[in-house]
């Protein structure tokens, strides 16, 4: 996983807005999503109901407004990361991540996934 502000990015006029920072040429697919408070994203919605939620490329994560933690969970346990508004986070491919709203701001994020071709609703 790797944080960013969002000031410190490259001013972008082609490709993708994330494009220095992550890999792909496009973005591919993604959402917004309005995170109740103390919700945590992907919860036992791994094969068989378990707790695990990983990508074979990279995600990003557009903190848009509120506070949280992304959660990284590795063998060891997990290590929690705090978010809050303006922050861009890359989840490596592989990353077991969860996102966590805060109870007091709750989260309102971006995420997209970038690939080698445009989204199938723009051919």
């Amino acid at each position: 996983m790797k944080t960013y502000r969002l000031q410190q990015l490259a001013d972008v006029m082609e490709g993708h807005i994330l494009k220095d920072i992550m890999p792909g040429d496009y973005i591919s697919y993604g959402g917004l999503a309005f995170e109740k408070p103390g919700a945590r994203a992907h919860t036992n919605d791994g094969p068989g109901g378990i707790d695990y939620h990983v990508h074979e490329d990279c995600e990003a994560f557009l903190i848009m407004q509120g506070k949280g933690e992304v959660e990284i969970k590795e063998q060891a346990g997990s290590i929690m990361h705090p978010v809050k508004t303006g922050d861009v986070v890359i989840i490596e491919p592989g990353e077991d991540h969860h996102l966590i709203s805060s109870v007091e701001d709750p989260i309102v994020v971006v995420w997209f996934h970038a690939g080698p071709s445009r989204n199938k609703n723009q051919f």
